[in-house]
């Protein structure tokens, strides 16, 4: 009968295809931090409004008008915007 495989050897040789796997996967790895990123494009759109009826306060500048980006103002009659505007000019946040 032909000589069985010593256990040392087996456990080299499981060892060795570990450590092979574990390089494999390593470098596949480390191949993604040089591929080329991909961006997609940003939206670059302002939200200024020149049917607001406050373009004409304090802070509403030539290229863009009244600039309410998040829509805050959206429903606001005069009364609502000017108590807006004094809390702002209060606390230092005019924009």
């Amino acid at each position: 009968p032909p000589p069985s495989t010593p256990a040392f050897f087996t456990v080299n040789k499981q060892y060795l295809i570990m450590k092979t796997v574990a390089a494999i996967i390593a470098l596949a790895g480390s191949a993604a931090a040089f591929a080329p990123a991909q961006n997609g494009k940003a939206a670059t759109a302002l939200n200024a409004r020149a049917d607001s009826p406050f373009v004409g306060e304090l802070g509403a500048q030539a290229p863009l008008g009244f600039f309410d980006p998040l829509n805050v103002c959206e429903g606001f009659d005069q009364a609502q915007f000017d108590r807006l505007r004094e809390v702002e000019i209060k606390h230092g946040r005019i924009s």
